[in-house]
Formats: structure tokens, sequence, C-alpha cells
């Protein structure tokens, strides 16, 4: 379980930190990028993911976790000394902290066919570039599987294939034709191949209206199938597209009738409790800062190290708290944004773990 702390932060002059934090002797404070005033996603985001991982022979602890602003972006600029860390409610000492930027396993799921050929055209194209637009993003350590659905879910690119195999067959896709819809089957499809895939930091990507038309899985199911997995899934919406489309061919249209703010809440369900997060495409212009936001969230993670000040190697489980604070006061971190306004931050941490749980020596 995951435990989100809000703290307190307070400002220092800015400078840029792309290994080991590291303190300065003139001021304990942090810093704050200027961000936008607002969240890029839409709704509101599930618990963010954590682990912690112990070495019984040396008894090391490793903590990877997420700090972030009240508008979903990572903080950057602390220092070791801002992490006071407890195990079983004593302060652990030579708190080691580092940024790590991970590789990622992701799956590009999107929605591509339909009952509506006026809606299928339209939205072809729309899925189609932000397919591609996903290429801008990606190391050369990142695997990528695609996927696209209408009435069955079909692979278009497996994880053990490269990047250069990606763009030919997102140039390949052309216009789908009728067909139903079947998002939930494919989703819990997509769960599976990414759940069977390499690689620590596992997420899916879902391109869809939200419709679901004749799928044999159920909403309930696919929701308690996304809770369980511990893989997040971000969504982006095609619903504005779609009312647009409305907008040009009119009520009587019969894709005009369908419940589409239904459809961008399951989306928008979806990413909450899988610990995603839901965007809106609005036009091509927001697919790239979508995918910034997304990878953001998605590889950056604060990696906490330390020697257990318990003795034992085994023994049952560990609660674990990690605060920030100002290392001159011993008390809580404070931060002021551009305007001066003092905000809250969260950090997300697993509550406990397990020493049998062991990663070895």
């Amino acid at each position: 379980m995951l435990a989100a702390t809000s703290f307190i932060w307070g400002l220092q002059p800015l400078h840029q930190q792309t290994g080991t934090p590291t303190q300065t002797a003139q001021s304990s404070q942090v810093s704050v990028p200027n961000r936008p005033p607002s969240p890029l996603f839409k709704g509101e985001q599930g618990s963010q993911q954590s682990e912690i991982k112990f070495k019984p022979a040396t008894r090391q602890v490793t903590i990877k976790l997420h700090v972030e602003d009240p508008n979903g972006y990572f903080l950057p600029n602390l220092h070791p000394d801002n992490f006071a860390v407890y195990e079983d409610g004593v302060r652990q000492k030579n708190v080691a902290v580092e940024v790590e930027h991970a590789p990622v396993s992701i799956a590009l799921l999107m929605e591509f066919g339909g009952r509506y050929h006026e809606l299928n055209q339209s939205l072809a194209g729309e899925v189609d570039e932000a397919g591609r637009q996903l290429l801008n993003v990606l190391g050369h350590d990142d695997k990528v599987a695609v996927f696209k659905y209408g009435d069955q879910l079909e692979t278009l690119v497996d994880f053990n294939q490269g990047h250069e195999v990606l763009e030919r067959a997102l140039q390949r896709l052309g216009t789908p034709g009728f067909s139903e819809a079947n998002l939930y089957d494919a989703l819990l499809g997509t769960l599976n191949r990414v759940r069977a895939a390499g690689g620590d930091r596992k997420a899916v990507i879902v391109i869809s209206s939200g419709l679901d038309t004749f799928s044999k899985a159920t909403r309930d199911q696919v929701l308690q199938s996304a809770r369980e997995n511990g893989i997040p899934i971000y969504t982006i919406g095609l619903v504005r597209i779609i009312q647009r489309e409305t907008a040009v061919y009119g009520t009587t249209a019969p894709f005009a009738r369908v419940d589409w703010n239904d459809a961008e809440k399951f989306l928008e369900n979806l990413a909450k409790v899988s610990g995603g997060r839901a965007y809106v495409l609005e036009s091509d212009l927001t697919v790239a800062a979508i995918y910034d936001d997304i990878m953001e969230n998605l590889r950056l993670r604060y990696v906490v190290t330390y020697v257990s000040s318990n003795p034992a190697s085994s023994g049952p489980p560990r609660q674990i708290r990690v605060e920030l604070i100002d290392p001159k006061t011993g008390q809580a971190l404070r931060i002021r944004d551009s305007s001066g306004k003092i905000v809250a931050a969260k950090v997300f941490v697993q509550e406990s773990y397990s020493p049998n749980d062991a990663v070895g020596g």
C-alpha cells in the first residue's frame, strides 16, 4: 500500500541537478521549477508507484518514490538531507539520494474501428498522428509494443522489435472499416501482454473514445484488472474530436446520440484505479505535451538508499515513513511557487516492506 503524504516546501536560487543531489552551504531551501498553473491531466490521478527492496546480506534498503507538486509535476532539486527516513519509527542514518531516469516498457493501444463510417474517417488521422508522436519521446533502451482494436485486438509491433518497425507499422494503418469497438476485451488482452513483458517500469497508453460496443468482458472486470495489475494506464481521450465532428454532421448523426460523457468518465476512472492519468486530446499540438507529462510521471523517481538500523535480516514487515524536512530546523520543508505562494507537495511511498521478500545479497 502506498501513502501519499503532503508537505510544505521553501525556495532557493535555481540550479540544475542531473545526478546525485548536493546541499549548498548558503541555503537549506529548495528551488521550484516554473511549471504550468494547472495539471495537463483530467480528473483525479491514482496513487503513484513506489517500491522497496531489501538485501539481507548488507541490510541495504532501496526505496524508489515519487515526489510531485499539487499539479502532478515531478519536483526536482531535493537534497539528501531533505529526506528523513523512518523505519519502525527509528530515523535512519547516512541516507543517500539519487534521481533515476528509468527505461520504460510501454504498450500503445489505439482505437481503430467502430460502427460509424464518418467517425472512423476523421479519427483515423488523429489516432495515426498521436501514435507517431510517441516516437519523439522514446529512448534507446525503451521497449514499445503497439496494438490496435476494432472488433478484436491486433498486434502491430511486439516488444522485441525495434523502433524502426514501429514507425513503418504506423505508416500503414490506413482507414478502418465498419466493426465493433471492443475496448474492454482489448484492454484485458493488452494488460496480459504487458504483464509478461520485461522491464521494471511498465505502462499502457490508450488512445480511445472510451466507447465499447460488444465486448465479452464487462466494465467492472476491466476496472478490477486495472486495479490489481499494478500497471499504470494513461488514457488519451478522443471525445473533443468526436464533439467537433458532431458539430459538422449535426445531432441526427448516429454517433451524436452516444453518451460520450459516460465513455470519457470511464477513461478517467480507468486511469485513476491503475495509478495512471487521463488526458483529453484537443488537437495534434497537445499530443507532444501529453507524452512529455506521461514520460516524466513514469520515468522519474527519487532513489533513497540506506543501511537498516535493524540488525535482523528477516522478520515481520517493517513500517516506512519518509518526510521532507529543512535540515537546519528539522521542521517540514517549505516551498513557494513563482508567485510566492506556499504550496504542498506529495510524497508517494510504500508504507511497509517485508525483509523476508529479499532481492538477494
